[in-house]
């Protein structure tokens, strides 16, 4: 990580609650858009149509977001990803007045009593942070049933898991919100399609990230259908953009991608990290909100915008008081 992308986060800039608790629209958020080595623009999300062409194709995450946290007495568990086997992989955490914060107990074989007379048998340490468990039951209907959303003490209070959901958001199966498609409305999308802009899904589902320590990412389920790789193969042919929205949609595009950025319908997990190293093939816009430091996301960043770019980026919206994390600003990376 470079030092221009190691800055100190001022606590002021985490955004406390969802844009709508600050009178605003979803889609009112401010927008940052950054083209190459120019200075960046400040706009508001609505305002995205005039900022792409007819032709340009927006590429969204159709994962829904899962009621994740099931709080205990002294403990909260964080049930971040479901595995073939039928065993999940989860997070304990210390209750806190204002949240939670890394647990680093437990041991393999422990049961653990869940409300609903549940249990839960830890096995085996995935990661240093993560456990792989099996739940005595259907997950995802146990969470829908006694689970909330995941909320780090950034956010102050608890909000319902609407609050969680993108407007693409059709296949249940994420730990934590895709965010950067939280802005999306139903008269934004209508407007962006009136202008020409195509839009297509791809399924990713989020695990649980670390708020308190940046780790790289692990494997997560993902599926590019057949239909979205050809819209992608046609807006590069043509000439247009491919704008993801959100890094889970950069993953999964460029897990499908081949060596000249031609993407094929893929599904399966995805162990793929994105790297300026690496770069990216099929992907020339991102949507995104604001990282981290440190975070590994802002490599992937960088693998778009440039290090010099992204790090200007960054300058700016710090200097003008953007909001961090998923209830946050956004920012448009375009490539020149």
């Amino acid at each position: 990580m470079t030092l221009a992308l190691d800055f100190v986060l001022p606590p002021g800039l985490s955004a406390h609650e969802p844009p709508e608790a600050r009178g605003l629209s979803r889609d009112a958020v401010r927008l940052m858009v950054s083209r190459g080595d120019l200075a960046p623009e400040h706009h508001r999300f609505g305002d995205l149509p005039g900022l792409l062409d007819p032709g340009d194709l927006i590429v969204v995450n159709n994962s829904a977001t899962l009621p994740a946290a099931i709080r205990l007495d002294r403990l909260a568990v964080h049930f971040s990803t479901a595995r073939e086997d039928g065993t999940w992989l989860v997070e304990l955490r210390r209750r806190t007045a204002r949240a939670s914060e890394p647990y680093g107990g437990g041991e393999a074989g422990e049961w653990l009593p869940l409300p609903g007379r549940a249990t839960l048998r830890l096995i085996e340490r995935e990661t240093p942070r993560l456990w792989r468990a099996r739940l005595d039951r259907d997950v995802e209907a146990y969470l829908r049933a006694y689970g909330t959303p995941i909320r780090y003490a950034y956010v102050d209070e608890d909000w319902p898991i609407d609050a969680y959901q993108t407007v693409f958001a059709t296949v249940p199966g994420s730990a934590e919100m895709p965010s950067a498609a939280r802005p999306f409305t139903a008269g934004l999308v209508t407007a962006l399609v009136a202008r020409g802009v195509g839009i297509a899904p791809i399924t990713l589902h989020t695990g649980v990230a670390s708020p308190e320590k940046d780790e790289p990412p692990y494997a997560e389920r993902y599926e590019v259908p057949d239909f979205t790789a050809r819209l992608v193969n046609l807006a590069r042919e043509s000439g247009n953009r491919v704008v993801a929205a959100g890094t889970t949609v950069v993953r999964a595009l460029e897990t499908a991608a081949g060596a000249h950025g031609q993407v094929t319908a893929a599904a399966g997990w995805t162990r793929h990290v994105v790297t300026p190293e690496i770069g990216v093939r099929a992907v020339t816009g991102l949507i995104t909100g604001l990282h981290e430091p440190r975070s590994s996301h802002l490599l992937m960043l960088t693998a778009i915008a440039g290090e010099k770019a992204l790090a200007q980026a960054y300058e700016e919206a710090l200097r003008e008081g953007y909001l961090w994390h998923e209830f946050g600003d956004t920012h448009l990376i375009l490539k020149k």
